[in-house]
Order: structure tokens, then sequence, then C-alpha cells
């Protein structure tokens, strides 16, 4: 298996970006009725981030696929819309460069080109997490969306949100625990100063797709918390893989693309 293999801080990285602007050719709205749209992320050790960059760039520079792509030492981290055959074309790539399965990506479809803009950005980290230096292949335990009910069920479970205020506002979990936090870097200040690991010996947190979650769960972890759970594939997934019917999500998930916020309707066939 290969292991990550953190950024060092004070080392000189080079920050390329690809970007284009909106003015897709008119075809690509005539000719694509469903946008597929495509979220993941995976903490991999990428040597050389820059050329994976210089690679996406010179096969999707022209064409339909919009969306934002972070790519760093540490990993990629994504959300990405265009053609089905587009968006299988990416995933098949990212396969090949850092193991992404299909698996682990989160479908949704929209009627509507999401992106304005094709962004391909290299970065030092894929999620920032500036209060504390963490291992995200060091993370809590994987639970599937469809054992998710049952943990949260649990009463001696900490439900946790890890979103930020402008996200919680627009849906959670029942009796999930808001921290009230303005960026994600506040979660450190928030679980030092509120949570204790003798006492919240249980832990289950969400985020939008899983990702921030990695790193949270690695801190809390690091923190002396023994059990620490965390969704799997994050909100997105339970809403496309639990019947809205079972689901204890209330509202929507917001999301950053043109659509604001999804819910369970978004992710039926």
């Amino acid at each position: 298996m290969q292991r990550f293999k953190p950024v060092t801080p004070h080392r000189k990285l080079e920050i390329r970006e690809f970007s284009r602007s909106a003015s897709f050719p008119a075809i690509y709205d005539q000719v694509i009725v469903t946008y597929t749209i495509a979220a993941f992320y995976r903490f991999v050790s990428l040597p050389e981030p820059a050329a994976l960059c210089e690679e996406l760039c010179a096969t999707f520079g022209e064409g339909d696929l919009c969306g934002t792509m972070l790519i760093a030492g540490e990993g990629v981290n994504g959300t990405m819309a265009g053609s089905r055959e587009t968006i299988d074309r990416l995933l098949e790539i990212l396969a090949e460069k850092t193991g992404l399965e299909r698996a682990d990506v989160k479908f949704s479809l929209s009627d509507e080109r999401p992106f304005g803009r094709l962004k391909f950005r290299v970065k030092r980290e894929i999620i920032a997490f500036r209060k504390a230096e963490v291992d995200p292949t060091q993370s809590g335990t994987y639970v599937q969306p469809q054992e998710w009910n049952a943990l949260i069920a649990d009463p001696e479970v900490l439900l946790l949100d890890t979103r930020n205020r402008y996200e919680t506002d627009l849906g959670t979990f029942v009796d999930a625990t808001d921290p009230g936090i303005d960026t994600f870097s506040d979660f450190v200040t928030y679980v030092r100063e509120n949570l204790d690991p003798t006492k919240h010996r249980k832990v289950a947190m969400f985020c939008t797709g899983g990702i921030r979650c990695e790193k949270a769960s690695s801190f809390m972890l690091q923190e002396g918390f023994d059990e620490v759970y965390h969704l799997k594939g994050g909100i997105l997934k339970y809403l496309e893989d639990v019947p809205q019917q079972s689901s204890k999500w209330r509202g929507t998930c917001f999301v950053f693309d043109r659509r604001t916020s999804v819910g369970h309707a978004d992710f039926e066939d």
C-alpha cells in the first residue's frame, strides 16, 4: 500500500492553475441534455502534482468538462461535470494516476451546466486544516450509509456536523450537534474547547462528501478520543443510497455549484 507523505510546510511549491471561462461553445448545451456531476477525493501520495495537472489540462482543456479539481502532494479533490462520456474518461485517468475507485465517487445529475468554469489547481493541501497537522490516512472508522441510522440511534454517540454554519443552516441530521464554525480550521478550536475524550467516548461525524471527516477524525484520534466514526461518502452518498422514507436527514445539503443545495430527489433515477 502506498503511504501518504505530507508536503513539508516550508518547502517551496510552485502553484499552477488552469482556468477556462464559461464561454463554452453553445453546441455543448444543445447536445448535453443532462450533465453528469461527479464529486470525489482521494488521499494518496503524488510526487509530481503539477505533471498530473498539465496532463488533465491537455486532455480536457477543450471540451464540455467544467468544475474545479485541486491537486496536491496529498491527493486530489474535485467536483466536475460534463457528458457521461467525458466524466467516464476523467475517472479512467484518475483511476490510473491516483487509484480513485468509481465506487467512491458521488454521482448526481443536472439539466443545466452546474459550473461556469473549468479549473485545475495545484495546491499545498486538497482540504485546508491550518490549526493542526494530521495524517489523513490515519482516520476514523468508516460507516456505510446503510449502517449510519443504526449508529446514530445509539444514545452514547455524539453526532457531530463538521461543516460550516452557512451549510448547516440548510439542513443536517436529526439530533446532530452543530459546532457553529465559520471555517473548517475552526473545528480544531471547537473540539479543544467543548469536547472531552473522557466524556465523549463515541463520536460520529459527517460532512458533505467525506473529505473533511478524513482530517477531522484523524485530529480527534490524535486528541485522545477512542471511538471516532465517519460517514463513508458523506451526506451526498447517504442521500444517494438511503431511501427518503428511511432517512434521518432533514432539509437540504449545501453544494458548491449553481444548484446551491440538493436533497434525496436529486439522486432518484
